[in-house]
């Protein structure tokens, strides 16, 4: 009997006890380097000084000061907003045009998709070589129809948006299949419903099948802003932040301090800010848009 009622005096630790090996990984691997990077971020750490010196907040007011640190921002948030809404927009576009069962409706999909199964240092090698001036594919194919080649790379008007093809190009397939599975799953009998009515395609577009897809919509919001901010592959091996910085992004600018310059006391200060920054994005979306989200119950 008593020992009954000790076993039922620790239930309540099971499920922790289940957790627990999920949460020391976590801890080690995610909480721990950010913990570590906010207390490096307040000292002074780099091949000029070698044994840290506390500055307090010294390296966050030098990084505020720094212009190349804005063009870096400017460069971010045009190559997260463009990959953002440019890759949902035709993802959705594409889902609704393969979920018609047109012909060869699979050869599509997998087409689509397959850039998706590309890593990215080989998607930014291909992409690179068809760029390559005079030599490049898009070049040749200028060249085919009289026209000169172009710097695609080598200029700051062009190679920022050219990175921005390439990435809405990568993940494009994988939000158009994210974006057909939440399609296959609306019943046919509220579109068909509407089409008795009367309603347009637009109107049943507009008025059943996007706010059935808000969920989907908001999970794949979430994961694009994820991965607009770690483009450092296709940065890494494209451009390296040329030409004058005009394709350097976030991510990549923290490598740089960090691991090029060894500057770590100020590679810190940037990773604190972006993860600020983005623990920051996560309470205002899910405190506004992720309220408006229809989950099927």
């Amino acid at each position: 009997m008593v020992g009954t009622l000790r076993s039922r005096r620790y239930e309540w630790l099971k499920p922790y006890l289940y957790i627990l090996p999920a949460f020391f990984f976590l801890f080690i691997f995610t909480y721990y380097p950010i913990l570590r990077a906010i207390y490096i971020s307040f000292f002074n750490w780099s091949t000029d000084y070698p044994v840290k010196v506390f500055n307090g907040i010294q390296n966050y007011l030098d990084v505020l000061k720094n212009k190349v640190f804005w063009l870096v921002i400017r460069n971010t948030i045009l190559y997260s907003f463009s990959t953002i809404f440019i890759s949902m927009s035709l993802g959705l576009f594409l889902a609704v045009q393969v979920n018609k069962k047109i012909k060869a409706g699979g050869v599509f999909k997998v087409a689509l998709f397959y850039p998706m199964m590309i890593p990215g240092a080989a998607a930014a090698l291909i992409w690179l070589w068809m760029y390559m001036p005079t030599y490049g594919v898009l070049d040749h194919l200028l060249g085919g129809i009289g026209l000169q080649g172009f710097p695609w790379l080598n200029s700051t008007k062009t190679a920022l948006w050219c990175v921005v093809a390439v990435g809405i190009w990568k993940h494009l397939g994988y939000y158009m299949i994210l974006f057909l599975a939440g399609l296959t799953n609306i019943p046919n009998e509220l579109n068909d419903a509407a089409r008795v009515e009367g309603a347009g395609s637009w109107i049943r577009f507009w008025r059943i099948t996007f706010p059935l897809l808000s969920s989907y919509t908001f999970f794949i919001f979430i994961i694009n802003i994820v991965d607009s901010l770690q483009s450092i592959d296709l940065v890494y091996i494209m451009t390296r932040g040329r030409p004058a910085d005009s394709t350097n992004l976030i991510v990549y600018y923290i490598y740089q301090q960090a691991f090029r310059y060894w500057n770590m006391g100020v590679g810190s200060t940037l990773t604190s800010m972006l993860t600020l920054f983005l623990l920051g994005c996560v309470v205002v979306i899910f405190s506004t848009i992720g309220r408006r989200v229809y989950y099927e119950v």
